[in-house]
């Protein structure tokens, strides 16, 4: 089903329909509903460009998970220990 979006709602928010587009990518990014390769698709930019968008919004590239941050710390205490 598409989504369609009057042009009025679009002119109110002062928006194109590619700045929507944007948007709603770097939010559903954001949000973990897209992942980053469907984001940059839905975006319609490159990926330097998407990200640029992604800072430009304060929001990060990337959010580390719990198991990120602890296999990071099991391997900063591996190379400590090798010190």
């Amino acid at each position: 089903m598409p989504l369609t979006i009057p042009d009025e709602l679009l002119s109110d928010a002062g928006i194109t329909p590619d700045d929507a587009r944007l948007e709603f990518a770097c939010r559903l990014y954001d949000g973990g509903r897209l992942s980053f390769g469907q984001a940059i698709r839905w975006s319609g930019l490159t990926r330097t460009d998407f990200e640029a968008a992604m800072l430009a919004r304060g929001l990060p590239l990337y959010r580390p998970t719990v198991e990120d941050l602890e296999r990071d710390l099991d391997t900063l205490a591996r190379l400590g220990a090798d010190t």
